[in-house]
């Protein structure tokens, strides 16, 4: 039987933030969730574990989440991995009724993000089957 849960890896400075993602897609039964809460450590990760979509922090104090996005997409094996922008920076606001929003070329979840509405934004980038 093949595993059909799809990979998430969250890179993010905030350890509670983190955990509160991990088990909650995790108790869906529908996502296996990898953490960093270093950015270094996260382009490590994203190379060794090939994430199917990457939901990245835009403010961390070791490496800002456009630095990061841009040592991935310089990486042939982490440059088509979908990133996903998580940040306190935009509110709900900002987004409107909608549960992301694109602005330029990224994609921006506002913080704090309820788990249903994380859970439609992976299922939007990963397609309907996710």
């Amino acid at each position: 039987m093949t595993n059909s849960r799809k990979k998430v890896l969250v890179i993010d400075d905030e350890e509670d933030f983190c955990f509160f993602v991990r088990e909650n897609l995790a108790n869906t039964g529908r996502f296996e969730v990898v953490i960093a809460t270093k950015g270094l450590r996260g382009i490590e990760l994203a190379e060794v574990e090939a994430p199917d979509i990457i939901l990245l922090d835009m403010v961390m104090p070791d490496m800002g989440g456009e630095e990061i996005l841009e040592k991935l997409r310089e990486n042939r094996r982490t440059a088509e991995i979908p990133v996903v922008f998580l940040t306190a920076l935009a509110t709900r606001q900002d987004t409107g009724s909608e549960v992301f929003k694109k602005i330029g070329d990224s994609y921006f979840v506002a913080k704090p993000v309820r788990t249903r509405e994380l859970i439609r934004a992976i299922d939007y980038f990963l397609g309907a089957n996710a």
